[in-house]
């Protein structure tokens, strides 16, 4: 297993390893110092619950910063349902969890119209999705009707029913899980709901000294179910949140780094082994996660490394590979990696 880059805040500016001096990060407003302090502080706060997976929690912030969507891939028993858990009380908002299973309907996870027989007239039950955190637990084990039920609310952020359309709550954020390993009565994802994911996020087995950690946790009487006896409390409001969220937009984007956002993404699409590269979508995704985790960092404006360091997460679920290049055993996390390495990078 290998460290994430997303482990770690950003360090102080300095020559990277291609000799470039970044720029320093801006001393910011008091405002936004302790916005970014306090986003931040999800962190510490998730880190209470969770061990080993400070590149997942982070990964996870820059997607509410970015106003997207995150799909969890890991084997059963890595913590990521804790993980949402966790980072939705440290966020100090609703969440709810939906256990998707083939039998689900799309009125089970948006809501539905329901008779009342009193008033006689029908009347809209909101489903799980009116919340600030869904956790989509499994979402490859529904069938695609279902799995597309998510699309709108994703993407517009809104339900439609019987013509009306109902808002979702704001701040809102679907973090969907999924196994590997088993596929066995799945049902994989099209290319258009991935597509609605702002990054996926691989959840690894911890390191030894993390499960060590984890073991030392639970033999002290931690219980997962538990999250208020293990002292994660909330650390930011909605309006926070919220503020957070227009301050990360604000970071400012050089029109060389806007080129070299379409030379990575065209050279996707040229490379032997793909089929499918990624869309101008996908270029706007990498735009909006390097401005928030150029924020995060207090910089004014995002850098070459920015880029690099959110490329893998959010377009590694966007590339459709060759079957030639599947059987070989190319992988997407290659490829892209390939892609950083051949492109001009603006100095």
């Amino acid at each position: 297993m290998t460290d994430s880059p997303l482990d770690a805040p950003l360090p102080p500016a300095a020559e990277n390893a291609a000799g470039r001096r970044e720029p320093a990060p801006a001393t910011p407003g008091s405002d936004d110092a302790a916005l970014r302090e306090a986003m931040n502080r999800v962190r510490v706060e998730v880190g209470k619950a969770v061990i080993g997976q400070d590149g997942t929690i982070t990964g996870l912030l820059i997607a509410l910063l970015s106003r997207g969507h995150v799909l969890l891939e890991g084997v059963p028993g890595v913590a990521k349902t804790l993980l949402v858990r966790s980072f939705s009380r440290a966020l100090g908002l609703d969440t709810r969890r939906v256990q998707f299973t083939p039998d689900l309907m799309p009125g089970d996870v948006t809501g539905s119209l329901v008779y009342d027989a009193r008033a006689g007239e029908f009347e809209f039950r909101a489903g799980p999705v009116f919340t600030h955190v869904l956790l989509a637990d499994e979402v490859n084990r529904t069938p695609p009707k279902t799995q597309a039920a998510l699309l709108e609310a994703m993407e517009e952020r809104q339900v439609s029913s019987d013509g009306v359309s109902r808002a979702l709550p704001d701040p809102f954020l679907v973090a969907a899980t999924q196994n590997p390993i088993e596929h066995e009565g799945t049902y994989t994802l099209p290319e258009a709901q991935l597509d609605r994911f702002l990054m996926k996020l691989v959840v690894d087995l911890p390191g030894r000294e993390a499960e060590v950690g984890v073991l030392r946790r639970h033999a002290g009487g931690f219980d997962p179910r538990r999250l208020d006896a293990a002292g994660l409390d909330p650390v930011v409001t909605a309006d926070e949140i919220l503020a957070a969220q227009r301050a990360a937009g604000t970071v400012a984007v050089d029109d060389d780094l806007l080129g070299y956002i379409v030379d990575l993404a065209r050279a996707t699409r040229q490379s032997p082994s793909v089929l499918l590269g990624v869309s101008p979508r996908a270029t706007t995704a990498l735009l909006a996660a390097a401005k928030a985790w150029a924020w995060l960092g207090g910089y004014p404006a995002i850098t070459p490394d920015h880029v690099q360091t959110m490329l893998v997460p959010v377009w590694r679920h966007r590339i459709r590979l060759r079957p030639e290049a599947e059987i070989e055993g190319v992988s997407v996390d290659a490829i892209l990696t390939s892609v950083l390495q051949q492109t001009r990078v603006p100095i």
